[in-house]
Formats: structure tokens, C-alpha cells, sequence
């Protein structure tokens, strides 16, 4: 019987972009190792025009990957690389929500007194935290929830 799963882990990714500089870490251009006639064409476009042609590739636990713009570059947690597909990556993933910092106190603290999320809403609404967190809170449930469940980025200071 199949079964239906969830990816639970958070990565680090970017999206891999040379034209404008973006080179993630661990992309590298690779010395050509066999000449093709595809290549050569490039190899002529590339002194016509002055564009240099790179050919990209990261280290994988398997070996040399090539990568191409637009793909993006993940790092897992132990620091190795692997390159997922723009569109693909585009249905996978999606961004940790944005909160603000008190915010994310109050749901470390209660995660750690082992309360559960809806203590949190339910809290908002006794007046156990200050009215502004409280009503950051009830307007922002939806991203509250997505912050209990898959984590969150704290709101840079402005």
C-alpha cells in the first residue's frame, strides 16, 4: 500500500544565478574533460561574442554534478551539496515564515513548558502577553501555525 509523506527537515538553499553573481557555495566551473561539437560551436560563439562559457558543476556525496543557472544549490546539514531543479524546487519547498522576535519567544518558551499551540491562540485571548503580541498573534494565525510546525525566521530589526 502507498503511503502519502512530508519532508520535515529545513534546508538552506539559493537559487544559482552567475549572470548576476550569484554563485552558491560549493559551485565550481569545471575544466571541460572531452570536446563535443556542441562545444565547439560555444567554444566559437563564446570568441565572437567575448562571453565566456563555463561549464558548472558542484561536489556531491556521488561525485561531480553539473548544475545549470536557475537551478538552486542545497546544503544539508552536514554541510554537503546537492542542486534541485527550479520548478521542482518551486513545488517542494516553500520559505520559513517571517516573526517578529517576541513573538518567537513565546512559542520557544512554550514548546519547551511542553504547551501546545493552542494555549498560544487561547492565550492571546485571557491577555497573558502584551496587547500588541497578542493581536500580532490572532491576525497572523495562520503563520503562527506554520512557525509552530515547520519553523520560523526571526523578523530582522527595522
Amino acid at each position: 500500500m502507498i503511503k502519502i509523506y512530508r519532508k520535515t527537515a529545513a534546508i538552506k538553499a539559493e537559487k544559482f544565478d552567475p549572470e548576476n553573481g550569484v554563485i552558491p557555495d560549493g559551485v565550481f566551473d569545471k575544466e571541460f574533460e572531452y570536446t563535443t561539437s556542441d562545444m565547439l560551436l560555444q567554444m566559437m560563439k563564446s570568441a565572437e561574442t567575448g562571453v565566456p562559457i563555463h561549464n558548472w558543476y558542484i561536489k556531491t556525496l556521488k561525485g561531480d554534478l553539473k548544475v545549470n543557472p536557475g537551478d538552486w544549490i542545497a546544503t544539508g546539514v552536514n554541510g554537503e551539496h546537492w542542486a534541485i531543479a527550479d520548478e521542482v524546487f518551486k513545488k517542494t519547498y516553500a520559505e520559513l515564515p517571517v516573526i517578529p522576535e517576541n513573538v518567537a519567544y513565546i512559542i520557544k518558551q512554550a514548546k519547551k513548558g511542553d504547551y501546545k499551540l493552542g494555549w498560544v491562540f487561547n492565550a492571546t485571548y485571557l491577555g497573558l502577553w502584551r496587547v500588541s503580541v497578542g493581536n500580532w498573534i490572532r491576525t497572523h494565525a495562520d503563520t503562527v501555525a506554520r512557525a509552530w510546525l515547520d519553523g520560523y525566521v526571526v523578523e530582522e530589526e527595522k
